[in-house]
Parts: C-alpha cells; structure tokens; sequence
C-alpha cells in the first residue's frame, strides 16, 4: 500500500506540468444551439475552483487512481475545492475522500465529457514500468494480463513489455487477452479460431513466443463473453500464487475487465461492496495510476462449488431467467455479437434490515411540523487486517502509449482532433454491421469525412466492405466529383464527422493520399484490410489475379495501414440482396451468440 501511495504522489505531481500542456487549446467546436451551449456553460459552472494553499490528501481517486486534491484544475485528480473541504474536514479527515472520484472521472461518467487531462506517454509508462519493477511478493514474480483490441491488430504495443520489466524481477508469465470480439460479426464458421491465430501472430511478431506466453483467450469485457473461462483458466493455472497486472494499450478496454473481475469469482466476496469500478470512457488514458482488488484463493472446496453453479446455468434456457436477467441479457444482444453471463457464486450473505422503532419521533403534535428523521452516519466499509495481510491483488493499470509508434501515435493524433461528439461517432460501442458495396473503376468511398478510398484501375468491379461505427456514413460517389464532394460537405450532414461547417474544417488537417496496389484472390474472400485511422477499415475482395490499382486517404499527419491478411477475410458474404440503381448491398445482421445458456428449437 505505501509503494502504491509513493507511485501515486510521484506520478500525480510530475504529472501537474505535463497535464497543463495536455489541456492546451483545442480545435474549435462546431457552433452550438443556444440551449446546448447552456448546458455546456452550466457544467463548467459547477466545475468549482481550486485552492492552491490544500495540500495534497494521499488518498487516490476510485475512479482513474490519481491523486485527490484541489491545488491545480489542469492536473490530474483535481477535485473542486468546496468539495474536498466537505470530505476531508469532517472527523475523519482526508479518509473521507475514500471513494470520491476526481472532476474528470465526474464529467466523463455523468456528462460524457472528457475532460482532456491525461499523463503524457512517459508517465503512462513511468508508472506502469515502477509498478512491474517491484521486488517480488511472496517469493514469486506477477502474472501479467495483457489485454489486446482485436480491431486494432496487429497490436502496437506488445512488443515494448521487455523494456518496462526489470530482469532483476522475474515475471512469472504473460497471459494474452484479445477484447472486443462482441463488435466484429462472425463471417465464417471457426472465425474465433482464426481470430485467435491472427493475436498468436502477433505475439510472435512481437517476439513473446515461448516459455513467457502461458495462454491466448478472447472475451469481450463489455458483454461477458469468455469471461468465465477466463476466471476458471486463472484459477486453474495461477491460483492464488501471486499478484496479476493487467496490462495493453490505451482504449483496449483494462478498465471494464477490471469492473468485469470485480463482479466475478475471481474476487473476494466482500471486494465489490469495498472497492469502487474503474471509470470507464471512450477517451484512450481514463486510467491515471493504479487500481486493485484482492484475488480470492481457490481452494478445492470453492472450484467445485463454482464448476456447480456454471454447470447449473449452462442448463438453463432464456426462459428460465428472471425478469431482471432477461433485461440484461436483452441489452448485451444489442450490443454485441457475443454475450456471456457473469456470476458470483461466492456473494456476500448481506445481513437482514432492522429497523429502529422510536415513537417520540413519530409523534408530533397538531400545531407543529413534522420532524425530519435524522439519517445515522454509515461509516465505509473496508477489510480487515487478516482479510488482506497475505492477499494477493489484481491490478488494472494505466494505458501504455509506445514513443515513436507510427500506429498508436496516429490513433491518438486522430483522436485528439475530434470533439466529444465526433468521438461517441467515430468509435464502434455495439455490434458492427458490415456495408458492403460493387465498385467500378473511376469510383470513391468516402467514410465520414475521415477517410477515402478510390477505385483508380481494374478490369472489373470489386467489392468493397466497410467495418465501422455503425453510426458513421459512408457516401458514394464518381472520381470526377469526389473533390467536389468533399469541399461541399465536409463539416455537414452529409459527411457528418467532422462537424461544424466550414469554422471547423479550417481547423481540421486534409486528407492525403496513399497508392496501394492488391491481387484478387476470390469473390468471396478479401485480400487486404485498409484501416482508415481509427475510423475502422475497408475489405477489398476482388475476382481472381484480379489486379487493383486503389488511392486511400487519410487527415495529414496520420498512418494509413494495409492489413493483409485481412481480419475478416469473408465479411463480404455478410450482406443482403443489392438495391436497385445502388453500388449498397442490403445490411444484414447476424443473429448474437450467448454462451453458457441452453438454446431451445
């Protein structure tokens, strides 16, 4: 606890500086109606003012893990002064900040704002690398999590683990998570098979084949899926040996696994009354320093009671859920392909209500007021001394951003230059409903005014298949007019992301292009994946040793990549009857899976 507290104060302090300049001005927002901006203005009205003179509280936001305090409102963990006064003046003094969340984590979690406050790239990894370089607990290295998105292969970051680990403190292995397998359809029978090839590829490209790679499993930690087998494989292998780090890049979801564990087996019973969920948000770097639960031990006797319930609801149909798991499950359909059911088989026995009968406050007189009942202070809970002195934790991590990564350095770039808005677009949050499209030659994609992609040369048509938020547009049009499309609507309806007319596109860097040459290998399987930023990408399947000539574009400043082989070679096939007079396909969506659960019929 004190080396995570000494993590934390080093980390929020050097922090202070670096996060003023993150919070330098940014591209200026689309104009917005007069009630959007008065509630815009009202947000920042209650954001509160700091007071320089308060010293520090050395208690950590529950949120993103920085330090709580109210000197600095452009650094990390800053709470408004009037508020941290209110809990740390009271008799328990800075202790009863415990649970309080910083105004970012606020904002993001009630508004959907971010706030942009965030540790720059070396202390995302000053952080993370004193955290793995501790001497070892209970005479045995950690378990590293790393925890990949599966839409951003091949992963930029796995091949920088070596350099933060210290080789004075053995790791005892690396577990490898793909995430958000929820958002990508299934575009051939076996394709988490082939999924789960592509992240194994990756880790040996990145050169962690071997003794370290214990494990490859896909989950969504949104949905629930694999998250089972997940707790049962850690159980298993790792038991209760030593602590687990969750680790990856930013935005690949650490801080919903962590939510996800807490209300799982693999924690203590007492832990999700105790200890606080992780904020959560679209925006790469939510996490700011380090969060943790206690790990509960697996003995003989819990694996068997938990194998007992997993086999109990594995038989059980829809039908036979509540109304409120119904609901759930219902909500997780939407938003994604896969969903999986977390339970708890070790849950808290929670004591029975007593309520206090006092009749003197229940009686009053006819010419008097009702007296307000007094609510009794409920002290926080927290664990006892034997609870955790030989604990052992897992811990979720802030996001790690690699120096001169073209890839990630480009995704945040792009990220950066979108408002609030255009960031709830542009990244995907439920299950993608791929867009196909029949190009001829002398034809452009527009995706959103993001990306493009023109069909320059070829003998044919081609397909061309758009995997992206659902809720950004894609726009077809003739090579001839394209320029002209593009000065027009960029900023409006038409392209929609970026918005704001022409204010906002003053501001916004032009697209530049990119030849790429492809070979067909089948109507039916793709060649190649052009990512467009973090906007998504376009398959390209084409006729056999059918030679294609493309232009791709992206803003200045960003990497376009072309991924081959592609990750869903087959996603062409996912589509309707075309429409008349239309290069579209029909949509089609594929019903969703959910594991664990009996099917009927």
């Amino acid at each position: 606890a004190a080396a995570a507290t000494a993590v934390t104060t080093a980390a929020t302090a050097a922090a202070g500086a670096a996060a003023t300049a993150a919070a330098a001005p940014l591209p200026r927002r689309e104009r917005e109606p007069g009630r959007e901006r008065r509630k815009r203005g009202s947000v920042v009205a209650k954001a509160g003012r700091p007071d320089p003179s308060v010293p520090l509280s050395g208690v950590s936001c529950s949120g993103c893990g920085a330090e709580l305090h109210c000197r600095d409102s452009a650094a990390p963990g800053f709470m408004p002064a009037e508020k941290f006064r209110s809990l740390s003046e009271g008799p328990d003094g800075a202790a009863g900040l415990r649970g309080a969340v910083c105004q970012r984590c606020w904002m993001l979690a009630h508004y959907g704002r971010a706030l942009r406050l965030e540790l720059p790239a070396e202390q995302h990894r000053l952080v993370v690398s004193a955290a793995l370089r501790r001497p070892p607990r209970h005479g045995r290295g950690p378990l590293l999590l790393y925890l990949l998105d599966v839409l951003e292969l091949p992963d930029p970051v796995l091949s920088q683990l070596p350099a933060l680990l210290d080789p004075e403190v053995p790791v005892a292995g690396l577990l490898v998570v793909g995430n958000k397998v929820d958002l990508l359809p299934a575009d051939s029978p076996g394709h988490l098979g082939r999924l789960r090839k592509r992240v194994a590829e990756a880790c040996a490209q990145a050169g962690l084949q071997g003794a370290p790679l214990v494990d490859i499993r896909l989950v969504s930690a949104k949905t629930g899926f694999g998250m089972e087998g997940l707790v049962s494989r850690l159980q298993r292998s790792w038991k209760c040996t030593g602590d687990i780090y969750l680790l990856g890049a930013t935005n690949s979801g650490k801080s919903t696994l962590f939510n996800t564990l807490l209300r799982s087996d693999y924690c203590k019973s007492r832990a999700p009354d105790i200890i606080d969920r992780a904020t959560v948000s679209s925006w790469p770097g939510t996490t700011l320093n380090l969060l943790k639960f206690p790990i509960i031990n697996p003995t003989c006797d819990r694996i068997f009671r938990r194998q007992e319930r997993l086999k109990e609801e594995a038989g059980k149909t829809e039908d036979q859920l509540s109304s409120e798991e119904k609901k759930l499950l219902n909500s997780l359909k939407k938003q994604g392909y896969l969903v999986g059911r977390v339970g708890r088989t070790f849950e808290r026995q929670k004591s029975s209500t007593v309520i206090d009968f006092d009749p003197d406050v229940l009686s009053y007189s006819t010419d008097e007021d009702p007296k307000p009942i007094s609510k009794k202070f409920q002290q926080r809970e927290d664990f006892t001394y034997n609870e955790v002195k030989d604990a052992r934790w897992c811990y979720d991590t802030p996001g790690i951003v690699k120096e001169n990564c073209v890839v990630l350095r480009f995704i945040l770039q792009v990220l950066n230059l979108l408002t609030d808005k255009e960031v709830k677009l542009v990244l995907p949050t439920s299950a993608i409903v791929p867009r196909t499209f029949i190009l001829k030659p002398g034809m452009v994609l527009f995706l959103a005014g993001l990306g493009r992609v023109d069909y320059l040369e070829g003998e044919k048509s081609a397909w061309f298949s758009v995997v992206a938020s659902n809720l950004l547009p894609v726009h077809i049009t003739s090579l001839s007019n394209a320029d002209a499309i593009y000065k027009k609507h960029a900023g409006y309806e038409l392209l929609k992301v970026p918005m704001g007319g022409e204010e906002r596109m003053k501001e916004f860097p032009p697209l530049v292009p990119k030849d790429i040459t492809l070979k067909g290998i089948g109507t039916t399987e793709a060649v190649a994946d052009i990512k467009l930023s973090s906007a998504g990408w376009v398959a390209v399947t084409a006729h056999p040793e059918e030679k294609l000539w493309l232009r791709a574009y992206t803003p200045q400043g960003t990497m376009l990549v072309v991924r081959e082989p592609p990750l869903l070679p087959y996603i062409s096939t996912i589509r309707g009857s075309r429409i008349p007079g239309s290069a579209a396909y029909r949509t089609k969506k594929p019903p969703s899976l959910v594991e664990n659960l009996k099917t009927t019929g």
